[in-house]
C-alpha cells in the first residue's frame, strides 16, 4: 500500500517550496506565483529527488508539477549535453499533449540553460535526428516514434536522470504499455521517476510496482470526481433536425468552445458547416497531418476560430485558456471519456459549462454514463429557441463571412501534345504524373490512432533486459531493478537532505 498524502489547503508560493530563483522568475512573468494543490504537494518530494506517483483529475496542474522538478533537478545535477543521449525524458500518449508539455517546459528549461525537443510520429524524423545529433537535454516523446529512433540507434536512454510518465492511464487505454515498459527498462534503474495518472487501473499499477522505488502517492482528489467549477447540463431534443439547430446555436457565442463528435468524418463536416454559416470553426482529429493540427490549434488559440470541433484526440492534452463551453454533440462511449472531454473547460480554478446533447433513444445509456461519472444533472427538453439555451450562450458573436474556397489549378487533360509532338497523356516531359504524389492515398494515416502515434503490428519483439543495457558501464548491482533495492545506492538520492545535496550526475 503506497503512502498517500491529500493536498494541503494553505496557499503556497513556488519560492517557498524551494523552486530555484530563475524558474520562479519565469513563472512570475507568466502570472504564476501560487502553486496549485498537486504542485504544492508533490514539489517537496520531487525537488528532493524522490520517486512520486501523482494522481489527479484533468486540469489540476499536473504539467507544472513535473516540469518544474525536471528543469530544476537536471540543472542542479549539472548534466552534460551529449549527442543522442538526453538526461531528461517525458513520455506522453499523444503528439498534442507532447507539444503542449514542451511549450510549458521550454521557458523553465531555458532559464537554467537546458534544451527541450519533441519526438512523435506523423512527421518526418529528420528534424528529430538533427536535434539528437546536436545534443538535447530533455526529450518530450510519444512512445512509438521514440522506440523507432532507439532501434535505429539515433538515441539511447542510459544517461537519463529523470523520467516522467504523464497520462499513464491514457497510455494504457491506447495499448501503449508494452512499448512504455520497454522504454522505461532502457533507462537507468537508479534514476528518478515520476508517474502521473488519473487512475491506477489497466496495468498502470504494474508500471508503478516495477519502475518506481518506494514512491509517495499524492492525490488531489478522487480519480473520477467532477470539478466543482464545472456546471453540467443535459439538453434533450425531439429529433436530429432540432439537434442540428441547437448545435449551431450553442456554437454561436462569443467565447471559445469545443464541440466533441464521435467520428472524424462528422467532426470535419460540422466544422465546415459552421464556418459556412458564419461561425469560424476548425476541426481536430486523427486524419490531419501534424501541420494541419498545428495550424488549426493556432487558429483556435489566437481567436481566429472560436469553435474547435474534435474527436476524442483532443480530450487529453489540448489546453487553450478561456474555453467557456464544452458540448458533447455525440455523447462518449464511457464515463472516463466524458470526464476528460469535459476537462477542457473549468481548468485551473476557472469556471465553465458542459452540455451533453441527447436524443430520446440515447436517454438510458446517457443516464448510466453520468451515474458512473458521478454527475448529478436533470435533463431538460429544449430546442434552439429555448430560454435556457439563450441564457447559456449569452451574447452572440458577429457573423464572419467565409473565405472563398481556394481554386485548384487546372491541369491539361490527357492526350495533349508535348513540345516534341508526342501525346503527353497527362505526363510532364515523359516523367511521372504532374499531380501531387503525396495525396491521402500516399500517407500511412490508416495506421495512425487518434493519438497520432504510429502503431506497428508484428515486428520483432525486442528485449530490453540483460546485456542489452550493460554497455552504459553500470553493473547490475548499481540498479534498483524490479522490487529489489539490494543494489540501490542511497547516496544517489537526497530525500530529507538539504537543498543542493541532490545525488551527483553520472560520469561519462
Amino acid at each position: 500500500m503506497l503512502p498517500e498524502r491529500q493536498f494541503r489547503v494553505l496557499s503556497t508560493t513556488f519560492e517557498s517550496l524551494g523552486v530555484p530563483a530563475p524558474i520562479v522568475k519565469v513563472l512570475a512573468a507568466q502570472g504564476k506565483t501560487e502553486a496549485f494543490p498537486i504542485q504544492a504537494d508533490t514539489l517537496p518530494d520531487t525537488l528532493a529527488g524522490d520517486d512520486v506517483l501523482g494522481r489527479g483529475k484533468t486540469g489540476s496542474g499536473k504539467t507544472l508539477a513535473f516540469a518544474i522538478p525536471m528543469a530544476a533537478g537536471l540543472a542542479e545535477l549539472e548534466v552534460t549535453r551529449k549527442p543522442g543521449a538526453p538526461t531528461g525524458l517525458i513520455l506522453a500518449p499523444t503528439r498534442e499533449l507532447a507539444t503542449q508539455i514542451a511549450e510549458a517546459l521550454s521557458p523553465l528549461a531555458e532559464a537554467v540553460g537546458l534544451t527541450v525537443t519533441t519526438v512523435f510520429g506523423g512527421v518526418k524524423q529528420a528534424r528529430q535526428e538533427q536535434a539528437f545529433r546536436r545534443g538535447v537535454d530533455i526529450v518530450v516523446a510519444c512512445p512509438g516514434r521514440l522506440e523507432d529512433l532507439m532501434r535505429q540507434k539515433i538515441v539511447r536512454l542510459d544517461d537519463v536522470e529523470i523520467t516522467v510518465l504523464d497520462e499513464a492511464d491514457h497510455m494504457a487505454d491506447l495499448g501503449f504499455l508494452p512499448v512504455v515498459t520497454r522504454i522505461l527498462a532502457a533507462t537507468p534503474a537508479d534514476g528518478q521517476r515520476l508517474l502521473f495518472s488519473a487512475t491506477l487501473d489497466n496495468g498502470v499499477d504494474k508500471l508503478v510496482k516495477r519502475f518506481l522505488n518506494d514512491p509517495t502517492l499524492h492525490s488531489v482528489d478522487e480519480a473520477n470526481s467532477p470539478v466543482a467549477q464545472m456546471t453540467h447540463h443535459v439538453y434533450e431534443t425531439a429529433s436530429a433536425a432540432e439537434k442540428n439547430d441547437l448545435v449551431q446555436e450553442l456554437a454561436s457565442g462569443l467565447g471559445r468552445r469545443i464541440l466533441f463528435m464521435r467520428t472524424k468524418h462528422q467532426a470535419k463536416k460540422l466544422a465546415k458547416k459552421l464556418t459556412a454559416e458564419g461561425i469560424p470553426a476548425v476541426d481536430l482529429h486523427g486524419n490531419l497531418s501534424q501541420a494541419q493540427r498545428d495550424r488549426n490549434l493556432a487558429a483556435f488559440g489566437d481567436g481566429s476560430a472560436r469553435v474547435l470541433v474534435a474527436t476524442d484526440v483532443a480530450a487529453r492534452g489540448v489546453h487553450v485558456d478561456g474555453v467557456e463551453l464544452v458540448v458533447h454533440v455525440d455523447p462518449p462511449a464511457e464515463h472516463k471519456a466524458y470526464l476528460h472531454r469535459s476537462g477542457r473547460t473549468a481548468r485551473a480554478g476557472s469556471e465553465g459549462d458542459v452540455v451533453t446533447l441527447c436524443l430520446p433513444e440515447q436517454r438510458s445509456d446517457l443516464r448510466k454514463l453520468l451515474n458512473k461519472a458521478k454527475i448529478d444533472v436533470k435533463p431538460q427538453r429544449v430546442d434552439a429557441k429555448s430560454a435556457v439555451v439563450d441564457e447559456l450562450v449569452g451574447e452572440r458573436a458577429p457573423y464572419v463571412k467565409p473565405e472563398p474556397a481556394a481554386q485548384a489549378p487546372q491541369q491539361r487533360a490527357g492526350g495533349g501534345r508535348s513540345s516534341n509532338g508526342r501525346a503527353s497523356n497527362g505526363r510532364n516531359g515523359g516523367g511521372r504524373p504532374s499531380g501531387n504524389r503525396g495525396g491521402a492515398g500516399a500517407r500511412r494515416g490508416g495506421s495512425t490512432g487518434e493519438g497520432g502515434q504510429s502503431r506497428r503490428s508484428g515486428g520483432s519483439a525486442e528485449s530490453r533486459s540483460g546485456s542489452g543495457h550493460s554497455a552504459s558501464g553500470r553493473s547490475a548491482g548499481n540498479r534498483r531493478g524490479g522490487s529489489s533495492n539490494a543494489g540501490h545506492q542511497p547516496g544517489r538520492r537526497r530525500s530529507g537532505a538539504a537543498q543542493g545535496a541532490r545525488r551527483p550526475a553520472r560520469q561519462a
